[in-house]
């Protein structure tokens, strides 16, 4: 099945592993001399996008291209959680010391 860049774009990737929505594809990446597919490209976040990286999915990664979504198989390391901003940790306690030998315990009083 043959399809263009204007079809493509139109499709949202979905990845298999997780089942979220990365986006819809915004470009093609080929090799200049060769002219083979090497992979597509999908925002990396949603909105305005500030300080967010686009998403290169290799062509390897893709697993079928249907009629309005192209199938990625994307196995990522888990990522570290995200502390909120403006939180912050205390430090930890200090260990307790040991009794001393020359010092009474306080049932000795009693």
């Amino acid at each position: 099945m043959d399809t263009s860049f204007q079809e493509l774009k139109k499709k949202e990737a979905v990845n298999l592993c997780d089942g979220k929505r990365l986006g819809k594809v915004c470009d093609v990446v080929f090799s200049y001399p060769e002219g083979r597919l090497l992979g597509i490209v999908v925002p990396g976040g949603k909105g305005l996008r500030w300080g967010k990286a686009d998403l290169f999915i290799e062509l390897k990664n893709v697993t079928k291209i249907g009629v309005d979504v192209v199938l990625v198989e994307i196995r990522s390391a888990l990522k570290p959680e995200k502390k909120a901003r403006g939180k912050w940790d205390p430090p930890p306690p200090e260990p307790v010391p040991p009794p001393r030998a020359d010092r009474r315990d306080y049932g000795e009083y009693e």
